[in-house]
């Protein structure tokens, strides 16, 4: 029985080990592999939940160690690929080694802007919306304010969208500074924002109470299928669209 009941939080510590591998590679400039292992993690997240209601196992130690698994795979890490982004920017990217280990060589190596590390209020608005998720009794079958697993994906997306897809116009604005600054501000508000958001986590299989969520799902895998990782945006876009078109489903 034990056992049983550890099942859901041993795939959140998956989701932790995740969102460490996807900050090591973030660091060292690899956003490709970042966002695989952030994809990754944030499907264990998905199971955890699915898990625990399954197996009957929820508990508060479950929705504590989700919160600090979320904070590394959805905080730091999106933090971090903006961070990059913009140094890309700004400046020299922060991933080249330092040679020994003397303070003043380490600091000379970093040729950096200052000005990159705006992306890091991701990490902030992140920490803070986890922090009150856990004690907002609103939000217990819908959302208020973007969840952050949902702003991360739009975050790794750019990186991806930038190697797989690459339209002149498409990387010319991801990495146009003013866009990647108006996309950190944007999303740390909406991390936030009183805006009610619709879960798609279903109670039940029928359509009744489930209308929007299967068209969210039905667009969501058509435009996949038409622009790949460029439908991220998009989707993410869709889903804040139609929690306001339909407020009353949002609260249900």
């Amino acid at each position: 029985m034990w056992i049983k009941k550890q099942i859901p939080n041993l795939i959140t510590l998956l989701n932790l080990l995740c969102g460490c591998i996807a900050v090591i590679f973030g660091v060292h400039g690899n956003l490709e592999l970042t966002a695989f292992f952030v994809m990754l993690g944030i499907g264990f997240d998905f199971f955890d939940g699915f898990a625990a209601r399954i197996l009957n196992a929820q508990s508060e130690l479950g929705l504590q160690l989700d919160s600090l698994a979320d904070m590394v795979t959805s905080g730091v890490a999106p933090g971090i690929v903006m961070y990059q982004l913009l140094s890309q920017v700004f400046g020299k990217p922060f991933y080249a080694v330092p040679q020994g280990w003397d303070t003043n060589e380490i600091v000379m190596s970093l040729d950096w802007s200052y000005l990159s590390l705006l992306g890091l209020l991701v990490t902030l608005a992140s920490a803070y919306r986890l922090a009150n998720f856990n004690i907002d009794t609103r939000q217990t079958s819908s959302f208020i304010g973007l969840p952050t697993p949902a702003n991360t994906l739009l975050i790794v997306s750019l990186p991806l969208i930038l190697k797989y897809q690459q339209e002149i116009w498409v990387v010319e604005l991801i990495l146009n500074k003013w866009f990647l600054i108006a996309l950190t501000v944007v999303s740390c508000y909406l991390l936030n924002a009183e805006i009610p958001l619709f879960a798609l986590k279903f109670k039940t299989w029928g359509l009744k109470g489930n209308k929007v969520r299967y068209i969210f799902l039905l667009c969501t895998i058509v435009m996949i299928l038409l622009f790949k990782f460029a439908a991220i945006p998009l989707i993410l876009l869709l889903y804040v669209l139609m929690s306001l078109v339909f407020k009353k489903e949002s609260s249900n």
